[in-house]
């Protein structure tokens, strides 16, 4: 187990000292915002550190009492009991405060674009596809995150060809950022009719989606074409003209938004281009920053199998760490998925963990 950084809890508690004077003495809207964000990022350290510390001062005393030759015995053992629970409790401490320390994804906060599309498999996938947005739709209803369709391409048995939506909501990134990958299923497709178990796949890419400030659009960089929206009659005799297809010349990004009014198609697509530029670019640091050792958890790297979900078994897996959970139905509804989430979370946490002592004790 490795120390914790002294030094570096030091200025974290000094600096939640200055934020909270200059929060009480009163500041400008957006420097309150700015510093009420930073101050609640900083006092769950703040407040393990004390917990931390109060714990080992009640250590130190209990010791103290024991190494007392005028301590009588009952005193002594229930000292000696206090000190087998204080123990473990502040190693939990310790190691809480490390991951609390862990550096924090920019993008954690973000609410995201959703990608679902079809791989091999034909109608099955597309089916499969549906199965996954309606997922991911369920969890987010369930954590009190909205979903929005911005397009979506279905086929004759209502499944999804490819379905992209916006989750908005805080920390969506966060949650949902391990999903981006291959989803395997192995079910007997309802239009089988000797019941043998087909394979199929979707991929799922999940990017964060940023503030207007994060990322510049040069209105001189896109370019903005309005189509008819397809389809016969019905429900698109209101929508002529409606669907915007933007071009982002620099990078030959193409975004097409066809659901809504012709005004809200626009808004939709330059919220999806400005989530896969913001995305772009941080590919590009990412891979500065990891040319040697790309984490496949973390990397969102869509060539790799990350879940195999198995019908007739009733189980789904996760490649990534392991895991199988004999809950299919639950996870498909959304209720299970915090249990994989939480588990790749922990995961990724412990790697980074692992690197970060490697790199103190180089």
């Amino acid at each position: 187990m490795s120390s914790l950084p002294y030094e570096k809890l030091e200025k974290v508690i000094a600096r939640w000292e200055v934020i909270q004077a200059e929060l009480n003495q009163g500041v400008n809207q957006a420097a309150y915002a700015k510093l009420s964000k930073e101050f609640s990022e900083l006092t769950p350290i703040v407040n393990t550190v004390q917990e931390l510390r109060k714990a080992e001062q009640e250590l130190a005393d209990l010791d103290a009492l024991l190494n007392d030759p005028g301590t009588d015995r009952e005193m002594a053992a229930l000292a000696v009991q206090e000190i087998e629970t204080l123990r473990p409790k502040i190693e939990e401490l310790n190691q809480k405060l490390r991951v609390l320390l862990l550096p924090k994804d920019a993008a954690d906060d973000c609410s995201v674009i959703l990608e679902v599309r079809a791989g091999t498999g034909g109608d099955e996938a597309a089916l499969f596809a549906a199965d996954l947005f309606r997922m991911y739709q369920r969890y987010a209803d369930l954590h009190g995150w909205k979903t929005e369709i911005i397009s979506a391409s279905e086929n004759d048995l209502g499944g999804y060809k490819e379905v992209i939506a916006s989750i908005s909501g805080h920390g969506v990134f966060a949650r949902l950022k391990f999903e981006s990958g291959v989803h395997r299923v192995q079910r007997v497709p309802e239009t089988e009719a000797s019941g043998r178990i087909h394979t199929s796949a979707a991929t799922v890419a999940v990017l964060p989606e940023p503030e207007e400030v994060d990322i510049e659009i040069r209105p001189e960089d896109i370019r903005i074409d309005t189509m008819r929206a397809s389809g016969a009659g019905g429900q698109h005799v209101n929508r002529t003209d409606s669907a915007v297809r933007i071009t982002h010349i620099p990078t030959g990004i193409v975004v097409v938004s066809s659901e809504k009014s012709q005004h809200q198609n626009r808004k939709l697509a330059m919220q999806v281009l400005r989530s896969r530029l913001y995305e772009l670019e941080r590919q590009r640091e990412a891979n500065e920053r990891a040319a040697q050792r790309r984490e496949q958890v973390g990397s969102g790297d869509r060539s790799q199998r990350i879940r195999t979900y198995n019908f007739p078994q009733g189980r789904v897996t996760d490649h990534r760490i392991n895991l199988t959970l004999h809950k299919l139905d639950q996870v498909l509804d959304g209720s299970a998925l915090d249990e994989l989430i939480d588990a790749l979370i922990t995961h990724h946490q412990a790697s980074q963990l692992a690197e970060a002592d490697a790199h103190t004790h180089m």
